[in-house]
């Protein structure tokens, strides 16, 4: 029966923990320990990419002065 109402009424969140328990073949700490570890993976990633575009911005900030500071003079 919850299954059932996992299936048409589930949130997102329920929709997600449930392909996880199916992945895993019903082993509920297998299927939590892999929705964790893929979290953490997609938060690294997350936190590369933002280091990265931080990056671009900084250096886009230096060579955007260094070209205002010579159509100046």
């Amino acid at each position: 029966m919850h299954r059932q109402a996992v299936d048409n009424d589930a949130s997102e969140v329920e929709r997600i923990a449930a392909a996880y328990a199916r992945a895993a073949g019903g082993d509920t700490w297998a299927a939590l320990v892999q929705a964790v570890a893929d979290a953490l993976t997609d938060l690294a990633e997350a936190e590369r990419r933002s280091l990265r575009r931080d990056q671009l911005i900084s250096r886009g900030y230096v060579r955007g002065a260094v070209l205002d500071t010579s159509e100046r003079a």
